[in-house]
């Protein structure tokens, strides 16, 4: 077992996104924030309806996968052919923009907390023209573990402790399973004075993002709202000493050039000319998305 140890601290900075939706920005706040397979990571959270009203109107993407975790409250999904999705506290949606497709997301309340996490995850070349998809999945869709030491949510990839780790988790999939960067996205809820071992693929990019609380890395403290960015290994041990809720991810580097441009992330700049080209020419979008249903 090589155990995973901190590497680098990305404080999350306030910045506003959409009509002036107040988020923090960790991964992908700078070129260089980047973590292979992952572009950037956006944490919303506010009881000030001011701070999320105007939500996020019809924008394209092109080029890459988001993944929005509604943690409290409620937004609605549509997009230009017509699809809607409902996205309330504890459900997902992952939604590949693939070769192209505009959509809003808007809340659909106008007071009370509102807060969940988006990630947007890149696609390799060979697949960031294919249609785009997307899935919506329900709370209960979204396993659940109980352990002592709290709860986990697996979202994505398989819940799994290390191969001679004294305690065993019980071997959980999540229903999202991206072939191409293969990855992993845990929820951890963990009580006080907590100790967790989790395996982690070798050699895929992996951070923590404590988003109540903190979380200890041996010596080595991972504040709140920090990625935490962690060493190669197979294995992560995370302790707390108060109470925490703490997002894992992991995922498979492509280590293909990025070339980005706001909603559009492609390979080159002759490709990101194109994109944006054939937005203004209302060829984004000229074929269907599919709905996928698991």
């Amino acid at each position: 077992m090589k155990l995973r140890t901190l590497a680098q601290l990305w404080p999350a900075k306030q910045v506003s996104d959409g009509a002036g939706v107040k988020i923090r920005r960790s991964i992908g706040l700078q070129p260089q924030w980047r973590l292979d397979p992952f572009l950037m990571l956006d944490c919303f959270g506010s009881d000030e309806a001011a701070d999320y009203i105007a939500g996020f109107p019809p924008h394209p993407h092109r080029g890459f996968e988001t993944v929005t975790y509604m943690l409290d409250g409620h937004m609605l999904h549509q997009d230009h052919l017509g699809n809607q999705g409902h996205l309330k506290s504890g459900g997902v949606q992952w939604m590949t923009a693939g070769r192209g497709i505009i959509h809003s997301e808007m809340p659909q309340q106008e007071s009370g907390l509102m807060r969940g996490f988006q990630l947007w995850l890149n696609l390799p070349a060979a697949e960031k023209m294919q249609e785009p998809a997307y899935l919506d999945l329900d709370p209960a869709q979204i396993p659940a573990v109980v352990i002592p030491q709290g709860q986990i949510k697996v979202i994505a990839g398989t819940l799994q402790s290390p191969a001679d780790s004294e305690s065993v988790l019980p071997l959980t999939t999540g229903p999202i399973r991206a072939v191409s960067t293969q990855p992993l996205y845990l929820d951890l809820q963990l009580h006080s004075a907590a100790t967790l071992a989790l395996a982690i693929p070798a050699g895929h990019n992996a951070l923590v993002y404590p988003y109540e609380g903190e979380v200890w890395l041996g010596t080595h403290r991972v504040p709140l709202h920090h990625a935490g960015v962690l060493t190669d290994g197979d294995s992560l041990a995370l302790r707390t000493e108060g109470p925490a809720r703490v997002i894992v991810l992991a995922g498979k580097p492509l280590q293909e050039p990025v070339a980005q441009y706001g909603p559009f992330v492609m390979n080159t700049v002759a490709e990101i000319e194109q994109a944006i080209a054939d937005y203004q020419q209302g060829k984004l979008t000229d074929r269907a998305a599919k709905v996928l249903q698991i």
